[in-house]
């Protein structure tokens, strides 16, 4: 039997199966991450003008206990240390008694001997001390003279170095500084610093140098050898060549100077000094 061709183009074509899709594999969680800073403010904007403020307050709040204990730890000029023990009585009180002890200057209340005040220098020795109304001036073993406020301690006024002094208070011919330190004029308005080589005259009101006198060639101030006379103190000058007058070994001084015949005064009395009686310390 012959077999008949088959048209198959009248049947339905069959849609071949696709296999389902694969479930997909869920893709990993990333990490974290931190966040960034944050950008950066506008020049000019509110935020930028706060931080150039805020910075400088900050440094300059860091900075101030710095400069606080860099003042404190600041040492006092000259190595001055005044301690004052007890104020006065008030106005009018009488003045406390000074005296050298040791390493230190002291004052002591006239009526109850208590102290007043202590003044010290570090390192240095007060060699003689001179009271006068108002002024505890002191010789140091540095060729310094200073003056404290006497009532009360309150300060050192001034200090004032002697040329060529120190050496020679270190000799037993100084003999502890006697008669370095004189008074001159009343009330002692005027200091006179006398040294082998020279006097000097400064204004116990603020330490103002007032004149100086230089020993003549070949003689030599003795400041221990030295008197008032009518006003005047009278020290000794001895000369190392012979044929000197006694006359010339013996000089005259005052507030003004030396007292020759027919000088001019300075006028060191009342030169730029206030109505209250105290220097002024212009020029």
């Amino acid at each position: 039997m012959a077999a008949l061709p088959l048209d198959v183009t009248g049947l339905p074509h069959a849609t071949p199966a696709v296999p389902p899709p694969l479930a997909a594999t869920p893709a990993p969680l990333a990490a974290p991450t931190a966040p960034g800073p944050p950008p950066p403010a506008a020049p000019g904007s509110p935020a930028r003008r706060g931080t150039r403020i805020a910075l400088p307050v900050a440094l300059a709040l860091l900075a101030l206990p710095l400069v606080t204990a860099a003042h404190h730890a600041r040492p006092a000029p000259f190595g001055d240390r005044l301690t004052v023990h007890a104020r006065g009585a008030g106005q009018g009180a009488a003045e406390p008694v000074v005296r050298t002890s040791g390493r230190a200057v002291r004052a002591y209340d006239p009526a109850s001997g208590g102290p007043r005040w202590t003044y010290t220098r570090e390192g240095r020795r007060p060699v003689t001390s001179l009271a006068a109304p108002g002024h505890a001036l002191t010789l140091w073993n540095d060729g310094l003279v200073t003056d404290t406020a006497r009532a009360d301690g309150g300060s050192v006024r001034w200090h004032r170095a002697v040329p060529a002094s120190a050496d020679w208070l270190r000799t037993p011919a100084a003999r502890g500084g006697a008669g370095v330190l004189q008074p001159l004029a009343p009330g002692a308005r005027m200091l006179a610093v006398v040294t082998p080589q020279r006097i000097a005259a400064y204004r116990t009101a603020d330490g103002d140098l007032r004149w100086v006198l230089p020993a003549r060639p070949g003689c030599a101030f003795a400041p221990a050898r030295a008197v008032r006379r009518d006003g005047a103190l009278l020290i000794a000058q001895p000369c190392a060549g012979p044929g000197t007058s006694w006359t010339s070994q013996v000089v005259a001084v005052d507030d003004y100077g030396r007292i020759v015949p027919g000088r001019t005064p300075l006028g060191n009395g009342d030169l730029r000094r206030g109505a209250d009686g105290h220097g002024r310390p212009e020029k």
